[in-house]
């Protein structure tokens, strides 16, 4: 069962960037689309991010074009998620996991971002 670990979230302030990471395990990673997460409290977890098995596609919220820049390396079982000029409203736990779900694989911990100023 492939296990995901995320990290590289931080406390920044408005306007700042960040890079989120995610590495699987498993050898199927680059079987499946993919897609970053988030879920700000008291909220539902938001699909804000997907990418094709190849890297060749992408999809975003609305809210997040232009800002959110999802890749992936399946050399490296890995995920990324470049965040530009964030927001308050950014702030969230991110997480990774095959796309489009349900199903979904386990979650892992996923990674705190927080935006304030």
């Amino acid at each position: 069962q492939v296990q995901f670990v995320e990290s590289g979230g931080d406390l920044v302030q408005p306007g700042a960037s960040l890079t989120l990471s995610c590495v699987a395990s498993g050898s199927d990673f680059s079987n499946y689309a993919m897609g970053w997460y988030r879920q700000a409290p008291g909220t539902q977890r938001e699909e804000v991010a997907r990418i094709t098995t190849e890297g060749d596609r992408t999809v975003y919220k609305t809210s997040v074009k232009g800002r959110f820049t999802i890749s992936r390396d399946n050399a490296k079982n890995t995920l990324f998620l470049q965040i530009n000029s964030l927001k308050p409203e950014d702030t969230a736990v991110y997480y990774c996991n095959i796309a489009p779900g349900p199903p979904y694989r386990s979650w892992g911990q996923g990674t705190q971002v927080t935006v304030s100023s």
